[in-house]
């Protein structure tokens, strides 16, 4: 289920299958001008990054961005045909692709309002389902998705911390759990073992990111 996917760094997720999708890129090292589809799940400079953009876009690429980041996106020359804007607890389909989107907010924070209407996706490749979970703490919504494979934030201060993130991913039943969000703006490597470390045993836990 996790063949040809990585986490780059951070929250930038690359998935190679049918086709190359990309969530979040961030620090993307050189340019491979090869996305056919990018999510962005809000538009925090470490989740919406224009420069790294621009090193995996190509004319036909689709970037997929919640609505009110709309505008910002053909403002950075995307046109209209390519530019899918999304609201949450939505389904869509896209080249083919069906997706969900779920909604990514903070309780007890104020770095992500829920009113902003930004988003996790479960995204649908091969009968398996992957739920990017965006920026969130734990959510009535997302405690409720149905996934394969999660991947969560571990890092704390803007989103769950590792404790947090375990306690979702157990309340999910997923097969697979991947800790992201760490190792970069926040979060240290420990936090990804020791998120792993507090999953239920019936649910692998797997570090993607080098």
């Amino acid at each position: 289920m996790l063949e040809n996917i990585k986490v780059l760094c951070h929250s930038s997720i690359r998935v190679q299958k049918e086709k190359v999708i990309y969530i979040d890129p961030f620090k993307i090292i050189e340019n491979c001008n090869d996305a056919d589809i990018i999510f962005i799940t809000h538009d925090h400079y470490d989740h919406y990054s224009e420069e790294d953009i621009e090193k995996i876009r190509k004319e036909s690429t689709l970037i997929i961005v919640p609505e009110p980041m709309g505008e910002k996106v053909l403002n950075n020359g995307f046109t209209k045909e390519n530019v899918i804007e999304v609201s949450p607890n939505k389904k869509y389909e896209v080249k083919g692709i069906e997706f969900e989107t779920v909604p990514a907010y903070n309780i007890n924070k104020q770095f992500h309002p829920k009113e902003n209407n930004w988003v996790g996706y479960i995204i649908e490749l091969d009968n398996v389902k992957y739920y990017i979970a965006g920026d969130t703490d734990i959510t009535e919504e997302n405690k409720k998705v149905k996934c394969d494979v999660a991947f969560v934030p571990v890092g704390g201060t803007y989103t769950m911390d590792f404790e947090e993130a375990a306690t979702l991913a157990n309340e999910l039943k997923s097969k697979i759990a991947v800790p992201t969000h760490y190792g970069s703006v926040v979060g240290k490597k420990e936090d990804a073992t020791n998120f792993i470390n507090l999953l239920n045993p019936e649910i692998e836990g797997k570090i993607l990111m080098k």
